[in-house]
């Protein structure tokens, strides 16, 4: 399979589209009024946890189309 290499704006782009889905998963948490968040995953029970390290660590991006690609580096970079 080839690889795919972006530059400049592009990159850019895709890094920070990366840290923001990131973002949003966790602001929800952030605060003296934070809110739960239930974490699915694919063995055993759901976690319910109102900690935002706890919820970026279980943030998984796919890359599974064009548009997606590059965005789990941006995720990571942020954990």
């Amino acid at each position: 399979m080839a690889r795919k290499v972006f530059y400049d704006d592009e990159a850019r782009r895709r890094v920070i589209g990366g840290a923001q889905a990131l973002y949003n998963a966790v602001k929800v948490t952030l605060g003296p009024k934070g809110r739960n968040v239930v974490i699915s995953k694919s063995y055993g029970k759901p976690t319910i946890t109102h900690d935002g390290v706890t919820v970026a660590e279980s943030v998984e991006l796919p890359e599974a189309d064009d548009d997606s690609l590059g965005y789990k580096v941006g995720a990571e970079l942020i954990k």
